[in-house]
């Protein structure tokens, strides 16, 4: 009785090792990689961040990952609501095919960054971060609602250690949008008031749940981080 209930437990073992294994190794293919100093852009203090497009350009400077209580991280003024209704960009991507390569997720909480394909195909959710595509989300240059997805055991094996008011960085296209997380919560993976259209520009991230569960997860993990400014590269 003892040695099979050894041989049960070296199985085990080799079960988790194996698959600990397989995570790391695909994780490591998956592109997320330190944030290094010249990857975010700061904003000097004197300057307003806005998410529009009238103010009159300034030089930035690059600086080391940031933190929640540094001086770039700013909220934007409230009061530019029309003006977000008056740069609202419209376009329809199709210069973009799945797969390829269209941008950086940065979250300097994690100390990471991660590169963001097009699209959420199983295909390309491989390569990283997945940019999801259809008629209720568009990239971070439309000011709406914008969702990402990654594989809760590679790129974003970290996601539940963020917490509210971290600060979450997107590049797109010579832009870098800056978005503070409001909320986070848990619902069943066939549930479809996820992605759904906003009238705001909300950044959301979803992924598998729970992280440590082996093979298909029943629920998703949900951040929601509303956009509080973006800066020009």
């Amino acid at each position: 009785m003892r040695r099979k209930v050894a041989v049960i437990l070296i199985l085990i073992g080799l079960l988790f090792a194996g698959w600990n294994g397989f995570t790391w190794l695909f994780q490591m293919s998956s592109g997320k990689e330190e944030i290094s100093a010249n990857d975010l852009v700061k904003v000097d203090r004197d300057e307003k961040i806005s998410i529009d497009n009238t103010e009159t350009p300034v030089t930035h400077k690059k600086t080391a990952p940031v933190n929640n209580s540094s001086s770039a991280l700013k909220d934007i003024d409230k009061n530019t609501s029309e003006q977000v209704e008056e740069n609202i960009v419209s376009r329809d991507y199709k210069e973009y095919t799945r797969g390829e390569k269209v941008g950086w997720l940065l979250i300097p909480s994690l100390g990471n960054k991660y590169p963001i394909y097009w699209g959420t195909d199983d295909e390309t959710l491989t390569q990283g971060v997945g940019n999801y595509v259809g008629k209720y989300t568009t990239p971070p240059d439309g000011l709406r609602h914008t969702v990402l997805s990654g594989h809760r055991d590679t790129v974003f094996q970290e996601l539940g250690n963020l917490k509210e008011d971290d600060r979450i960085f997107v590049q797109f296209e010579g832009m870098q949008y800056e978005y503070k997380i409001k909320r986070t919560w848990v619902t069943d993976a066939e549930d479809r008031t996820v992605i759904v259209e906003k009238d705001e520009p909300v950044l959301t991230l979803t992924t598998c749940y729970p992280f440590s569960f082996i093979g298909a997860a029943p629920d998703r993990y949900i951040i929601e981080a509303p956009l509080v400014g973006k800066t020009k590269m």
